[in-house]
């Protein structure tokens, strides 16, 4: 499938890519999407509109290549899913802690997103792919925690984890949006959904 992320493919040493996302980081901390135009960021990398669009086919795809790394972090946060180390609970703790702290180091980009994801039927079907890539660490813990009888039988494991992950996206939407609730207490919610849904109880 073509990498709709980079027009020229994977190429992470290049300069004029590298300083165009700098460069949307940087006017996205400053100002919504909506407000920012291709100009903008062409201006604040100090490269050509023609430069832009020779790596993305607009600022919301552009935008979805900015959260590649708020993504690497939130997947490399769901491996302690997986891990031996710790209760449930901890375990389920320390991978939504680390997806909150992807998000807060990022928020001004994950806002952004939200925006693009709206604008752009690509960028909502690399939002739903990027989720989806988290069904199956999801899905495999649930059934190990059934096969060795800490979790009583349930839905199809996969279906599970979809509507799970489709929470934990619900949640950092709201936080991004401006809603009345503390990180803290989503964050303390969310585990508890979890470890019911999964357990049925407070494991």
């Amino acid at each position: 499938m073509k990498d709709v992320l980079d027009r020229r493919g994977p190429n992470r040493g290049d300069q004029r890519r590298k300083a165009l996302l700098g460069a949307l980081d940087e006017l996205l901390r400053e100002d919504t999407f909506a407000a920012i135009n291709v100009r903008d960021i062409a201006q604040r990398a100090e490269v050509t509109r023609s430069a832009f669009y020779f790596y993305f086919e607009n600022k919301a795809i552009a935008v979805a290549a900015l959260c590649d790394e708020m993504y690497q972090e939130a997947f490399t946060a769901g491996t302690a899913l997986l891990s031996a180390d710790g209760t449930p609970e901890e375990r389920i703790r320390r991978t939504t802690a680390g997806l909150f702290d992807a998000w807060a180091k990022h928020r001004h980009v994950f806002r952004a997103m939200l925006d693009a994801r709206d604008a752009d039927q690509t960028v909502r079907e690399l939002w739903d792919r990027d989720r989806e890539s988290f069904v199956p660490q999801v899905a495999t813990m649930i059934e190990q925690e059934r096969a060795a009888g800490n979790a009583p039988d349930g839905p199809d494991a996969a279906l599970l984890a979809t509507v799970l992950l489709e929470l934990n996206d619900r949640a950092l939407e709201r936080l991004s949006r401006g809603a009345d609730v503390s990180a803290d207490a989503l964050m303390d919610t969310l585990v508890t959904v979890w470890l019911r849904t999964i357990y049925g109880r407070c494991a």
